[in-house]
Formats: C-alpha cells, structure tokens, sequence
C-alpha cells in the first residue's frame, strides 16, 4: 500500500485512511454521476476508492486514461478498465423526441445534474450544456423516446471532457442534492403538521367542541388529497394511451424509437426496475399483466377517459328477460 494513503492521527497511535485522499480521487473523476461505477455517484466511489473496496478501473466515462490517473495517484500500476462497468466511448447527449414526449418528469427526476426542464405534460427538453451523458434518463422513460447521440465524434474518455466540464457537473449534482434535501425537510414539515393536526384533537378532551370543528375540517383536506391523487394518475394513464397509440402509428410508417434495439443488459435491467416501480407506483396495473381479459377489455381506451374498474362475476344478477329470450333446447 503507498504511504500515501495513510496518515497518523494526532495524540493517538491509529493509522487512518487519509481524509484528503477521496478529493483527490474525486477531482480525478470525470463527475458524469453515471453510476456505472457501481456508486450513486463519483463522490461515493472516491470515498470506495480511498478505502479500498473498490478498483480505480469501474469509470468508464473517465477511459484508460482515467485510469491511469488514478493509477498514478495511487502508486499502482495501470490496468484496462474493468468491461463489467461498462466500456469506453465517445461523449453521448440525450435528446428527445418531441413527437412522443408525453411530459411525464420521470427523466427529469433521474437527470443527477439537472440537465433536464420541463413540466407536467409539458414538451421536456435537454440543456445541451449541462448533460453529461449518463444515460440514467433513458431507463425511466415509459415511452421511449430518450436517445443518447454521440457528439465528440471519436473522442473519449477525458478527450471527449474537459477538467471544466467536469467541475460544473459536480457543481450542478452539489446543487441537485441541495434542492432534493431541501424538498425532503420541507415535506417532513408538512407531514408532521399533518400528524400533529390529527392527533391534537384525540389527545385533548378539554374542548369537545372545537375537537368535533377540527374533525371535518382533517377528512376534508384528506379527501381533497385522494382527489389529487387520482386525478393525476388518471391524467398519467391517458397519457400513456396516447403515446402508445402514438408509437403505434410511428411503428407503422417505420419511424419506432431509436434506443430499443441492441439494449445492453445493464440497461435492460435498468428498464426492468424502472417498469416495477411505475407498477408499485400505480402507473401500470399488475393485474393487467396476468389477466388477458383484462388486457382485452382496457386495449383501446379513449384518450382522456380512464376505463371504469370491472364487475366480477358475483355482483351480475341475471336478468329473468334474458332467460325467456334464450332459445330452448328442442324448439
């Protein structure tokens, strides 16, 4: 091990990993936040790097010569990078196709540089300036219409980035995890007022009254928020419909996305957990997926209306009408 890597701590006689040693890995790293190193992000595999559980060959956006940065660094002879990561390439920029863009945000909540603006059910669209090809957006994309463009022609690795590149995106994520703690304490917050709302009125019997007055005013506001609710999974649904019926046309004219073909297994993957969560998310009915009746019945919906649930079998009574309409064996 280079010494390099391990300071004394001062008053003790413990040896320490060297807490410089992870921002040195770090400023070595392309800062694409990809995850193909097997890390939310590089700030993580630095940290792995540094602490030796993880190899200084798992970044493929960073290339050979990433490694051999690293390599240097670390005092350890250069190695090819490791092909279970991924391989090396040219610098890709994710566009999207306007024509089937549904405006779902789900791209816009795995950009982790916030490359991507946009609205609900609005037209998204890539800050060409700010993607730094990570392909974490295509995955999610429940239409897909996310293709990542190579843009540096035959450059890679740190050919196709440069060191300002670099730290911009690692500024942008540094501000992405801001916002998202941010959001995180604001909707505690809400929660626990929500919380404290509800149980303020159980735990006090002093003021019947103003208990009963507090009551319908707490089912109010939960019930407006199970309409929310539903209404955005219904506006989400017959989104959805549309596009596919959308995809369908494109398919017909030989015009079908350009990012479904020749998928990569780790992409694949991504897809698959990508489709279980809008499953557990409501967006995608399980039932649907194991039911053919089902499948038949909710094949062509209109755009806009969500079809209405279906009657079992119990709940249909027979109609004595029916019975005398019903030809009679022998007749």
């Amino acid at each position: 091990m280079p010494a390099s890597r391990f300071s004394t701590r001062p008053g003790s006689g413990t040896v320490t990993a060297s807490p410089s040693l992870a921002d040195r890995i770090e400023d070595l790293l392309p800062q694409t936040q990809c995850t193909k190193c097997g890390y939310n992000g590089c700030r993580p595999y630095a940290q792995a790097v540094a602490d030796g559980t993880a190899g200084y060959n798992q970044c493929p956006p960073g290339g050979s010569e990433g490694v051999a940065r690293l390599a240097s660094l670390l005092g350890k002879p250069i190695i090819p990078l490791n092909p279970a990561n991924g391989a090396e390439r040219p610098r890709p920029l994710a566009v999207i196709d306007e024509n089937v863009c549904i405006g779902c945000t789900l791209c816009m909540q795995a950009c982790p540089v916030d490359a991507i603006v946009g609205a609900p059910k609005q037209l998204h669209t890539v800050l060409a300036d700010g993607c730094t090809g990570c392909d974490l957006c295509v995955a999610p994309c429940p239409v897909d219409c996310i293709a990542m463009v190579p843009v540096t022609g035959t450059a890679t690795g740190w050919d196709a980035w440069t060191p300002r590149q670099a730290d911009a995106a690692r500024q942008r994520h540094a501000q992405r995890n801001a916002r998202l703690a941010r959001e995180r304490d604001a909707a505690e917050r809400r929660s626990a007022t929500r919380r404290a709302a509800t149980a303020a009125p159980a735990a006090s019997n002093a003021d019947v009254g103003s208990t009963s007055a507090a009551i319908p005013a707490i089912q109010a506001i939960a019930a407006t928020q199970d309409d929310a609710a539903a209404r955005k999974q219904a506006i989400v649904q017959a989104a959805l419909e549309r596009a596919r019926k959308k995809k369908e046309a494109l398919a017909a004219q030989g015009l079908g996305p350009r990012n479904v073909s020749n998928v990569r297994p780790a992409v694949q993957a991504q897809i698959d957990a990508a489709q279980a969560r809008r499953r557990r998310l409501g967006l995608a009915s399980d039932e649907g997926a194991t039911c053919t009746s089902n499948e038949h019945a909710a094949a062509d919906p209109k755009p806009g209306i969500v079809a209405a649930p279906e009657r079992s079998a119990k709940s249909v009574e027979p109609n004595p009408q029916d019975e005398d309409r019903k030809p009679h064996a022998g007749a």
